[in-house]
């Protein structure tokens, strides 16, 4: 910070030097003698710089996100499990990444992070604004989110941030690739957004970004064509990430870059697109076995294990990780990292074979749980391990929360810095986040909503059968214990917390009959639990974007 001289004053015996820093006045007298006007002229400049240095900056702000990831093919969430949890696919078999690894061991992991509805369009409107989707207008995949919501970018560009972001954005309705929309929502350099698509190769020709491969009809096209490790998408995003810090590390800066992969196709540039080829995959446990009273929405079905894809899903994965270490080391490079909050997420995940399912859009494990780690130097201690279940829901207060920054905004999502900073909440806290997809009339036919906590879930839907899960006996997900004695008054307490949700944030699907009845077995009824009648849903994992 530069001082700023205030009006001299000439008082016998000496010359006072009024300063500004910070709105602080300091007040120095010099006597005219030249020789000690220079010693008190250098004890001033020490004192304006010891001011300065007690002045902190803020924090800058990255957030790095992937799409349809599994949480699992981090190093860092392996730790945390068992080995039959940790390798599902295979004895050993697995992705490092150590660069990810690296934030969360210089930072926090969040064990039980969840997308506040596991597909994309929702889950994103949910981490920008700290709204449940269904009050952002954007509830299910290609609506746009409403003018009115103000996003995390939105507030820290009011407090005088340079914001931008690069990579798939997804809230601005049908248009694909629809690069830069014009409602920026807060992220003033949006020219390497685009709102949809999973392109493999993208470019910038004479009218800006552009994807740089095309189908047969010479439209733009999910083709690798060639790309290499400037084009490739992933790569191409990183290094307009590693630009924008470039041209603005002198200042408070937000940029979130939101990387397609691993998402489908799987396909991948060289070298990954065959560095697990000689993997020897298998077929997850949890799609060999039946399972117990499983609703629609966790039934186990017939699936083809495809181990080529999951090699190229793991190569996504490692190349995603490898443009994570360029970032990091391009900030360690311009000296600041140690004073930039990096966030690594992903909108939702992808089951990769568990119960015989791909994609998301379903509350198991795989689907809804995804990544979540904080690096944040001078707030949260190095190898933080958060277990308390949160979502999306809860990105924006927290975010805010951190940087001690307030909002006028409506939020619905919880401030869990405290979680993150002093490793608990206040009494108050309560375990759980809450979890929903689909709208009222269940057009995407597996609409349901869940209260999760760390270890148990309770899910209901207008088309199928209540589920409970205990994580912990039960970590596969493949008994249904809605009805079992020993978990009635867990199902009771879950119970009341959903319907609260429910009435408290406008829930459409608390509009059902049945997920009334059910809810209303759940929390207060009493002998056999008799289901209505419903209409039946479909049982497939959402797909699509």
């Amino acid at each position: 910070m530069k001082g700023r001289p205030g009006r001299d004053s000439f008082l016998k015996g000496g010359l006072h030097l009024r300063w500004k820093i910070n709105g602080s006045e300091i007040v120095l007298a010099a006597m005219r003698s030249f020789l000690i006007s220079l010693s008190l002229g250098c004890g001033l400049l020490a004192l304006v710089a010891s001011v300065a240095a007690d002045a902190t900056p803020p924090m800058n702000v990255l957030v790095i996100q992937t799409d349809e990831h599994n949480f699992r093919t981090l190093g860092c969430y392996r730790e945390l499990m068992s080995d039959d949890q940790a390798f599902i696919w295979g004895e050993g078999v697995k992705v490092d990444t150590p660069n990810i690894d690296w934030l969360a061991k210089n930072g926090a992991i969040c064990d039980r992070y969840y997308a506040t509805s596991p597909v994309c369009t929702p889950s994103r409107a949910a981490l920008m604004t700290g709204m449940y989707p269904q009050n952002t207008g954007s509830i299910s995949n290609d609506l746009p989110m409403k003018d009115e919501m103000v996003t995390f970018a939105e507030e820290l560009r009011r407090q005088g941030y340079a914001t931008g972001y690069a990579g798939k954005w997804h809230l601005d309705g049908p248009a694909k690739p629809g690069w830069a929309p014009e409602r920026q929502f807060g992220f003033n350099d949006n020219r390497y957004m685009f709102n949809r698509g999973h392109w493999k190769k993208l470019g910038i020709g004479a009218d800006g970004p552009m994807v740089a491969a095309v189908d047969k009809k010479g439209q733009p096209g999910y083709g690798l064509d060639d790309a290499d490790d400037k084009s490739f998408t992933t790569d191409f995003l990183a290094d307009r990430t590693v630009d924008f810090i470039r041209m603005n590390r002198q200042k408070p800066f937000c940029y979130m870059v939101s990387i397609p992969d691993p998402h489908g196709p799987n396909t991948v540039r060289p070298p990954y697109d065959t560095m697990f080829d000689e993997t020897l995959f298998r077929q997850p446990a949890s799609a060999l076995n039946q399972g117990k009273g499983l609703p629609s929405f966790a039934s186990v079905m017939k699936d083809r294990f495809n181990a080529r894809q999951m090699a190229l899903y793991f190569g996504m994965v490692k190349c995603v990780d490898d443009n994570v270490g360029k970032i990091l080391a391009a900030l360690r490079e311009m000296g600041v990292i140690d004073r930039t909050l990096i966030v690594f997420t992903s909108d939702h995940g992808d089951m990769c074979g568990e119960h015989g399912r791909h994609n998301k859009g379903i509350p198991c494990e795989g689907s809804a749980r995804i990544p979540f780690v904080i690096h944040a130097p001078g707030k949260i201690t190095p190898g933080t391990v958060v277990h308390e279940a949160l979502g999306t829901v809860d990105f924006k207060p927290t975010l805010l929360g951190l940087l001690g920054i307030s909002t006028e905004a409506k939020v619905e999502g919880r401030d869990a810095s405290a979680l993150l900073c002093a490793g608990k909440a206040d009494e108050n806290w309560k375990d759980v986040t809450f979890v929903r997809i689909g709208q009222a009339d269940a057009r995407s036919g597996n609409g349901w909503i869940a209260a999760f906590t760390r270890r148990y879930k309770l899910v209901v839907s207008p088309t199928t059968e209540p589920g409970f899960f205990d994580l912990k006996q039960d970590p596969n997900e493949m008994i249904n214990g809605f009805q079992l004695p020993r978990y009635r008054e867990l199902v009771r307490e879950l119970g009341a917390e959903l319907e609260a949700y429910a009435k408290a944030h406008g829930e459409p699907h608390y509009e059902s009959a049945v997920v009334k009845s059910d809810l209303e077995w759940a929390i207060r009824g009493e002998g056999d639990y008799v289901p209505m009648a419903r209409k039946a849903g479909k049982a497939k994992a959402a797909k699509g974007e």
